[in-house]
């Protein structure tokens, strides 16, 4: 292997050339260019819808840190996110990167509410949800799911993250991510 074909693996295992998004919509929210270790700098943080930009890997692991046990540990959350793919190629021989980009597909919500006044009336109305918005739900779903699986839990995050992504890429609506974004479509669809 050159050091060309190298630079193009994410944890120097998982090649990203290979993965395959999907859903049309989120063809340009969904970034996957080739960089060793899932790290920016924050160089996305200036710029108005930057985050369409940065790596998908790098912001679940960014959301991953957003929690009070892993607050700033970035080198935490990226050890956690090598090991949960480790432990998704294990089990199903796929890229992990291919299975955690069919999760965000998954559990991203297609229809939200919002709120609008009619005369100090608060009436909600379904509408669209922004692809960019669809992915950064997705992410947080997933993220909080395993959040909640890990808290009273003597699994470690690393599987829990696995098996949320697993869940959420097959479409189990036991999982956490996948059932709350059936909630929030469930809930558009009353305010239709």
């Amino acid at each position: 292997m050159t050091d060309e074909q190298k630079t193009q693996l994410l944890f120097n295992q998982w090649d990203m050339s290979e993965v395959q998004v999907t859903d049309p919509s989120l063809v340009r929210y969904v970034n996957l260019s080739s960089m060793i270790v899932p790290h920016s700098c924050g160089r996305y943080s200036q710029q108005e819808f930057s985050k369409g930009h940065m790596l998908v890997v790098e912001r679940l692991i960014n959301r991953l840190m957003q929690s009070e046990v892993n607050t700033g540990n970035k080198t935490l959350a990226m050890r956690i996110v090598k090991d949960a793919f480790s432990i998704i190629y294990k089990r199903t021989k796929r890229n992990p990167v291919q299975v955690l980009i069919d999760a965000v597909a998954n559990t991203g919500p297609r229809e939200e509410t919002v709120r609008l006044k009619y005369g100090g009336i608060n009436v909600p109305k379904s509408v669209d949800t922004a692809p960019l918005r669809r992915v950064n739900s997705a992410l947080k779903f997933i993220a909080e799911g395993v959040n909640k699986g890990s808290r009273k839990s003597k699994k470690p995050v690393s599987q829990c993250l696995a098996d949320e992504i697993l869940a959420a890429a097959k479409g189990d609506i036991k999982c956490y991510s996948v059932n709350k974004k059936e909630e929030r479509e469930r809930i558009a669809k009353s305010a239709r």
